[in-house]
Order: structure tokens, then sequence, then C-alpha cells
């Protein structure tokens, strides 16, 4: 039977989450099998009162559907926005496929993700295997983001003029760390002014260091919720990791994604109610919570008007 204690504790994460964004969340269609679809996903957060949600699909950018669900779905609490992830199938460092994702409205820009040289070789000694087989589309070849000198590509720095001319957010995706801190200080001088350094604890071979500079760069920390959590197939680190990670940042420049909605393990919203009932256990407070679940995400992305509708109501 349900305690006092534990209906409490889920008013609070109710009222926490009030105006929450997931900035990272894998809803589909796609290529690998969805647990969830950005409709019914943006159905999902609106009951619970989420703000906005930006989607990310490793293969194409979700802008067009992000338009058709605003048009016919005025109604939802949630807006859908989504990003573009530079893989093979975009065509890497393809400007013209940035320049329509800022033109459609679209929020971040993710360096590669599956097709980075650094995934490919973390790829080889992980077990990870791409949920959607070569059956279906051939092996990710390696899109480089550095010259043999070490300095980043000129095709690079086109990307990067385009997002600083259309305030775009800058996300580090997969890249290894050495690479991001090249890329972010280019980035930083060509007039980017949003970045995001994804998923330290994971993949990119982030240290507690690295996650201090980035922060003291400007740059968010965002920290994929599914990593952290038990009962997800994807935990990777501790309940206490995640409490080092937010320390070293600072909570005014953390946030949290879900990195969900694939089959086989909960929902998006189920991933950040479990996220911020961990954070409260950590220690952190209502406002810290819903600052990283929230506010940062606003400021980072450009979303506080969505915030503040749903706020007033």
């Amino acid at each position: 039977m349900t305690t006092e204690t534990d209906t409490a504790l889920e008013a609070r994460v109710d009222a926490i989450l009030v105006g929450a964004i997931d900035p990272h969340v894998h809803s589909g269609p796609s290529i690998a099998v969805r647990g969830v679809d950005h409709l019914e996903l943006a159905q999902q957060m609106s009951e619970a009162g989420f703000a906005a949600v930006i989607t990310k699909d490793h293969d194409y950018s979700g802008v067009m559907t992000a338009a058709l669900i605003g048009a016919h779905y005025p109604d939802l609490r949630t807006k859908v926005y989504s990003s573009i992830v530079l893989n093979n199938v975009i065509g890497g460092f393809n400007p013209y496929a940035v320049e329509h994702t800022a033109a459609m409205g679209g929020k971040i820009v993710f360096m590669p993700t599956l097709a980075a040289e650094n995934h490919l070789r973390w790829e080889k000694t992980s077990g990870w295997v791409h949920p959607a087989s070569t059956s279906k589309i051939r092996p990710a070849r390696g899109i480089p983001v550095l010259d043999s000198s070490g300095a980043v590509l000129d095709e690079v720095k086109e990307v990067l003029d385009i997002i600083a001319r259309n305030d775009l957010a800058l996300a580090s995706g997969h890249l290894h760390i050495s690479e991001s801190w090249k890329v972010f200080e280019e980035a930083k001088r060509r007039g980017v002014k949003r970045m995001v350094l994804t998923h330290p604890e994971e993949i990119v071979q982030a240290s507690l260091n690295d996650v201090r500079g980035f922060a003291a760069m400007g740059a968010f920390v965002e920290h994929s919720l599914c990593m952290f959590l038990e009962g997800s197939k994807f935990k990777v680190c501790s309940e206490e990791d995640l409490g080092r990670h937010i320390e070293a940042a600072g909570v005014e420049q953390t946030i949290m994604c879900s990195d969900l909605g694939q089959t086989g393990v909960f929902s998006p919203l189920e991933g950040f109610r479990r996220g911020v009932k961990l954070c409260l256990k950590l220690g952190y407070t209502d406002a810290q919570c819903h600052a990283m679940v929230s506010t940062n995400a606003a400021r980072a992305f450009g979303l506080e008007a969505d915030v503040a509708r749903v706020k007033a109501g």
C-alpha cells in the first residue's frame, strides 16, 4: 500500500517536473526500433507538464515532424523541437542540412555520434552494436573533425559559423573529449554562444577535470539519466557518480536528459521521474532539481518562453 511519505515524494516530483525539458530523447520513427514515437512522447510529456522536448535521431533531422505536431496538436503543453546529428546519412558536415534545420526551427547541432571516429574505436571494445543491423544500412564510416596536424577542419568551421549565425546550440556528440576541446574552443572564437558537453560519463572519455573545464568555459554539461538509474539497461555509472559530475560542473551548468525512447527500458518520462528522485536522494533541493531538469536547459537552448508558458498554466 502506498504510504503518505511515498505520496508526498511523488507530489514533489510532479511539481519539480512542471516546465521540464528533455533535450536529448530518442523517440521514433527511426531505423532502430523505438518504444515511443514523437507524437506519443509529446502527449505523455504534456500530461506531466513538460515545457518542451528536443528529439534526437542519429540519422535525420526531425524538424518537419516537429512542425506537423505543432500545427495539428496545438493544445499540447509540450512543444516539440528537433536536433540534427552530423552522421553519414546527413552527409557529415553538410552546411545545407544545418541551414535547413535552422530555418525550420531546429535547436541543436550534434557533432558526429555513431560516425564519430572516437565512437567507432569505442564500439570495437564495448560490445555495443547499433540496434539497426547492417542489413538496413551500410556500416558507419568515420567522419573526422581534425586534420593531420590536429587543427579543426574547414568544413567543421563552416558549420560552426552557421551555428553562430543562427544562435543554435552546439553539442559535442560522441567526439573524444580531446577533440571536443578543440572544436568548442574554435566555436567560441567564431561566436557560438550555446555549447553542451554530451554525456561525459560514457563513450567520450571525459574526466571530472574536463567537466570542470567545460563548465568554466560556459558550456552546459548534459547527463543521460539512463546511464545512472537502477533498472536501466544503459546503466554504466553509480548514483554517486552523478553527484560527482554535478559538483564538478556546478548545479547551474548541469542539464539532465533522458537519452531514452528505446525498447526494453522505461519511458523518457519515467526516466525523468526516477532521475529527480535520485537527485533528491543525493541531497539536492527541489529548486536545484528543477534547475537541472528545466531552467538550465531553457537557458541553454533558448526555451525560456516555453517554460514560462507552462508555468503560467
